[in-house]
């Protein structure tokens, strides 16, 4: 365990368990914003990459795989 996780889980721990709920609450609400983001690029590098992607040479690259 880093010394970051230690230092946060002792945090937690010390402060009242309506602020545990609101910490708890808050980190789930920055993982889902962090995966949100990243799933929201990829239709983005979809289009911006589809004129070299579709090209017989890339499928001829690629055949193997």
């Amino acid at each position: 365990m880093s010394a970051l996780t230690q230092s946060i889980i002792d945090e937690v721990k010390s402060a009242t368990e309506p602020v545990q709920r609101e910490v708890w609450d808050f980190l789930l609400f920055l993982k889902s914003r962090h995966n949100d983001a990243r799933e929201d690029l990829l239709p983005l590098a979809q289009s911006a990459w589809a004129k070299d992607w579709d090209k017989p040479e890339e499928d001829a690259a690629w055949r193997d795989l």
